[in-house]
């Protein structure tokens, strides 16, 4: 099954409760449609980049304006592959925004399918993981507190995989896992576990496998919470 999640505000404002204390541009969705090169950005992922919602179109041409100079060219490739081999577009790469401030983002994405179950382009998020984020709230993570310390050792496995796949901290790849948790409602230690579980299907060493793990990352919770139900 293929993922296909929209501009979903509520899976914005889930994971700005984790990251932080309301910061608008923390993460936000996008959809980009391969045939017309169409691009549609959640107000959170235009404030990224600057932009007060509705004020700007975005195009490939603007994506590509606002990437550090140092990473535009491996950005071009990407969206270039999307469209040419149908691959979710996905990369961690810098933006630097209408006032000349550059945020560090990771776009975790998979494929958007139409009613048909054909690939039409790609979905997902943008999320900001600038050193300058304020830290979470701590009351997001009370109701996580028990699992993350009887299931310490899972967790840390799938922290890891993040850290590896996404080149971030040990600390924003545990705001990752915990912004799917609280977006799919779903235990930290059930995601974790199934994450691992399943990283022996991840077989590519290629650049495939970054897209893979998007994958994963973004549908997971639906195996976690089969499995659950199963050890009930």
């Amino acid at each position: 099954m293929k993922h296909s999640e929209g501009l979903s505000t509520g899976g914005a404002q889930s994971l700005r409760r984790v990251l932080g204390e309301g910061r608008a541009q923390d993460a936000g969705g996008f959809k980009f449609w391969f045939a017309d090169q169409r691009w549609e950005w959640s107000d959170e992922v235009a404030r990224i980049h600057g932009y007060e919602p509705g004020t700007v179109h975005p195009t490939t041409a603007l994506l590509l304006s606002h990437k550090h100079p140092d990473d535009r060219a491996h950005v071009a490739t990407m969206i270039e592959k999307s469209v040419t081999e149908g691959e979710p577009f996905c990369s961690t790469h810098r933006v630097i925004d209408t006032t000349g401030v550059v945020h560090d983002v990771i776009v975790v994405a998979d494929h958007m399918v139409d009613d048909h179950g054909t690939v039409i382009g790609t979905t997902g998020y943008y999320i900001d993981v600038t050193d300058t984020l304020e830290r979470r709230r701590k009351e997001t993570l009370d109701d996580e507190l028990p699992s993350l310390y009887a299931s310490r050792a899972v967790i840390e496995q799938a922290k890891g995989a993040v850290m590896l796949v996404y080149g971030i901290s040990a600390e924003k790849a545990f705001d990752v896992l915990t912004w799917r948790s609280q977006e799919t409602n779903t235990k930290l230690r059930a995601l974790a576990g199934r994450l691992v579980a399943e990283l022996d299907s991840l077989t590519d060493v290629s650049g495939v496998l970054r897209t893979r793990f998007d994958h994963l990352l973004l549908t997971v919770h639906e195996r976690a919470e089969q499995h659950e139900k199963g050890t009930e």
